[in-house]
Order: structure tokens, then sequence, then C-alpha cells
């Protein structure tokens, strides 16, 4: 981003829609992994589904592009690699398996509250910009993204916390 030049909205708009794809192409990377550590059967199919998910959020991004005329390929997401770094390290750490469950969801959970925060600004930046139909898409998106926290939360504090607790 340090060469870029932001001098207008749109500009950032752009910038913010090349970093959510990347962000997206980097979890999709990351979620086969985190899925094959899980323990727990229901964590497991949570990011297996939120997988499926994540490579139409990536798509949507593609059709934003379209519509906007520029390439969503191109930047790295410096903030995700971060967080699926911790994920990583979260995934190797030894110890009971319900524990690393419990920390496989925290990663997870920081991951959708970096997703909610981009999609919503980009939601925003669209919208004063007058491209409701991309702001709509990137709407569908942010709901999916507080859909997967909700899931994930109601799966730690339903069942996996405890049984980490234990």
């Amino acid at each position: 981003m340090a060469t870029e030049k932001l001098n207008s909205l749109k500009d950032l708009f752009e910038h913010e829609i090349k970093d959510l794809y990347s962000a997206e192409s980097q979890l999709t990377d990351a979620l086969p992994k985190m899925a094959e550590k899980a323990s727990s059967p229901q964590l497991r199919q949570a990011f297996e589904t939120h997988l499926e998910e994540t490579k139409r959020q990536r798509e949507r991004l593609e059709k934003v592009g379209e519509i906007c005329g520029f390439s969503v390929k191109g930047e790295k997401c410096q903030a995700m690699e971060g967080l699926i770094k911790e994920g990583k390290d979260m995934l190797e750490m030894k110890g009971d398996d319900k524990v690393r469950d419990a920390g496989l969801i925290a990663s997870a959970q920081r991951v959708e509250h970096y997703e909610m925060a981009g999609y919503g600004t980009a939601r925003t930046y669209a919208q004063q910009l007058g491209l409701n139909d991309v702001a709509d898409l990137l709407e569908q998106t942010l709901n999916e993204e507080k859909r997967t926290d909700q899931k994930l939360n109601d799966i730690a504090v339903g069942n996996i916390n405890q049984k980490a607790q234990q």
C-alpha cells in the first residue's frame, strides 16, 4: 500500500476491496487446516461450511471488481497474514485437543471480527459512492460473517469451553 496513491474515496474503496480479496484468499488456504485439526465434529463442520462461504465471498469480490472496473488481485493483506499465523501457531501447540479447539475458535473469531470491520467499511464507502448494487453484495457478505461469528460463539459457549475447562 505504501506505493499506492489515495486521492479519493474511490481509491480507498478499491484498496479495501483488494485487501478483502487477499484476506479471503488467504483464509481459503487456512480453513482446511483448521478443520482438519479440530477435534470437535461440530467445530470441524463449522470450518468446512465457512470455507464454502469464503469461496463464494471471494467470487462476490471479483464481481465487485468487475462492476467497478478494476482487478481485485495484487494486494497482500498483512493483517490477515498475521491472524492466520496466530491460528497456525495454535494448530501446532501440543496439549489437550479440547483446549486447542477453544483456541481455534478464538483465532477464528479474531478473523471474523477483522472481516466484519473490513466489509462494514467497504459497504459504507460503496454507499457513499452511490454503488448501491455493490453495497448490497458487501452487505450480504457482512451478514454471513456476523452469522459465522455467532455460530462460533455458540459452539464455544454451548460446548467447547466447558469441555476445555474440565
